[in-house]
């Protein structure tokens, strides 16, 4: 049977990002079976199949010459893999800090394994002279959140098995230091890495210490529009339906894992520095500014720094990492990371 469906191609602006994306024509056979469109990120059909559409790409691990990287799996359990990160030359007699890196996607495409991530984890592990595990978790709709926060739990139970150099992987045993781990994410991840963070000062696990946590461009979210919010109701619309489609069973859009301003825990982050990246024209700006203001004025015992990159919006760094801006923010992680080094030397 030959059945005639019409493409065309176009520019979407969603949050403040520009996407190129194919889509079918309305009058097409194939649109009457969605279930969810959430062009330009996801779709889902009634009969179940889910189609991504970025973030699909994959890169093997590799060596540059200045950094390599290796997978391996964390949890046999569910299949879940992490991207290994190292710089390539490295001192035997000294230990290097970890990060443990959460990938964005709105809790539902990308993969520390696409070009974007294996890219920007290769940056700053050359940049601040670490060891990354960049990790993979599983993703909404599939399964639902909170489900990610738990597999990024799982790896970070993963690294703090290798506390006594007999670990399963050589790279943790032999070159990371745990007693500096930082945890770091950006949109979706950078939430992620917030709930890595409380549930490590509230648990504290044997075999790691945390100490910092770096927020990129943070997917935080509220019932009750602030800032430039107020302006943006139509995308305020978009971004709850979205909270809802990822996590079904959230009490709405005060959820402690979308508006950790709302948790009453919230001074149960772990007591270490944290670092708020904030754009100036990214939707989300505010919420960021509003997690930083928060936590400060909280009975939380740490130090909480905030940087907004004027000109740009949410995850600019990714898209255009070349850019003067992006370079910019790398070096300012870069340094956020070695300056505790500086500190407890």
């Amino acid at each position: 049977m030959n059945l005639h469906i019409n493409v065309f191609r176009f520019y979407i602006k969603v949050e403040g990002l520009h996407f190129l994306y194919f889509n079918l024509d309305s009058s097409s056979p194939a649109m009457e079976e969605l279930a969810h469109d959430f062009s330009p990120f996801i779709r889902v059909y009634k009969d179940g199949r889910v189609e991504r559409l970025m973030g699909t790409d994959i890169l093997p691990p590799s060596s540059n010459g200045t950094v390599e990287s290796k997978d391996v799996v964390f949890s046999p359990e569910t299949g879940l893999s992490a991207r290994l990160f190292a710089p390539k030359i490295r001192n035997p007699d000294q230990k290097l800090p970890l990060l443990v890196y959460i990938h964005g996607g709105c809790f539902c495409f990308g993969t520390p394994f696409s070009a974007t991530y294996h890219n920007y984890l290769n940056a700053l592990v050359h940049e601040a002279n670490i060891i990354a595990v960049s990790v993979d978790y599983r993703r909404a709709p599939e399964h639902p959140v909170p489900i990610c926060f738990d597999d990024s739990w799982t790896a970070l139970k993963w690294v703090a098995s290798h506390v006594n150099g007999t670990g399963p992987e050589d790279w943790l045993n032999n070159f990371a230091d745990l007693e500096k781990v930082y945890f770091a994410g950006d949109s979706s991840g950078a939430n992620t890495a917030h709930f890595m963070g409380l549930r490590y000062g509230q648990e504290k696990p044997e075999g790691v210490k945390v100490a910092r946590i770096i927020l990129i461009h943070p997917y935080f979210w509220g019932s009750e529009p602030i800032g430039a919010e107020v302006n943006h109701l139509e995308r305020r619309e978009f971004v709850e339906k979205f909270w809802r489609f990822v996590c079904p069973v959230t009490s709405g859009c005060d959820d402690p894992l979308f508006n950790p301003v709302a948790d009453p825990k919230l001074a149960s982050l772990e007591s270490c520095r944290v670092l708020v990246c904030v754009t100036e024209k990214d939707l989300y700006r505010d919420r960021g500014w509003f997690y930083y203001e928060k936590l400060k004025e909280s009975e939380w015992r740490g130090v909480v720094e905030i940087i907004e990159t004027k000109g740009e919006d949410h995850v600019f760094h990714l898209f255009n990492p070349s850019s003067e801006n992006a370079v910019a923010l790398l070096k300012q992680i870069g340094f956020f990371i070695n300056q505790k080094i500086q500190e407890k030397a």
